[in-house]
């Protein structure tokens, strides 16, 4: 199931499902409608069933969603069995923000380690994480075996600490800097732009009505 090729729109949907699942089974509810679903989280019932429908039956017409199947199935899809360890390249206010935001609490991803350039950040632990000097990345990336990192560096040096990242196994990157960065292909890069995010969501305010509309994500 996990080589199932879906579209990227339903992949960004799964944590989502999932996230409300373990919700719904944290309440004692033993199963679900994909309307009960539509209600919850804002994405249309014939577009839950669509994204459903990739990976074969989950459910069963008169009756819903067993809400535990469905917890384990997305569980499995989305490696939530196995803890993933990632990165924080640059440890400024943002880096310090994420560094003390919980991603374990909700999900299997964890902050294993940080890097900084900033002598009161390194060799300190901050958020239960420790940040090391920038000249020891390539070598605890290699270590640690980190296949995914957060980029929150300065724009100005983000495509050379990407270019440093790119001699180790990171497979991921998660970019928050402004700067759409050149990676070889064995590197996926997400981006992060909080302005155009702000930009766009205040454009849809002032242009579409949102009774009629739904955001692009969905």
């Amino acid at each position: 199931m996990a080589e199932t090729k879906i579209p990227r729109a339903t992949a960004k949907r799964l944590p989502i499902y999932y996230r409300y699942l373990n919700i719904l089974h944290d309440g004692g509810k033993n199963r679900v409608s994909s309307n009960e679903l539509s209600d919850a989280i804002q994405v249309d019932s014939a577009t839950i069933r669509r994204d459903f429908s990739y990976f074969g039956a989950l459910g069963k017409r008169g009756y819903g969603y067993d809400v535990q199947s469905l917890l384990d199935f997305f569980k499995k899809i989305l490696n939530q069995d196995q803890l993933t360890n990632v990165a924080l390249i640059g440890a400024g206010n943002l880096g310090h923000a994420l560094l003390n935001f919980n991603f374990h609490m909700d999900s299997n991803i964890r902050i294993s380690a940080a890097f900084d350039t900033n002598a009161d950040n390194v060799n300190t632990v901050q958020g239960g994480v420790p940040i090391y000097p920038m000249d020891q990345m390539v070598q605890q990336l290699n270590e640690q075996q980190i296949e995914v990192v957060i980029l929150t560096t300065p724009a100005k040096v983000a495509q050379k600490v990407t270019d440093e990242v790119a001699e180790t196994g990171v497979k991921g990157i998660l970019n928050f800097t402004p700067i759409r960065l050149s990676t070889p292909k064995k590197i996926r890069v997400h981006n992060v732009d909080l302005t155009n995010e702000l930009q766009t969501l205040t454009y849809f305010i002032d242009h579409y009505d949102q009774k009629d509309e739904k955001d692009d994500f969905f």
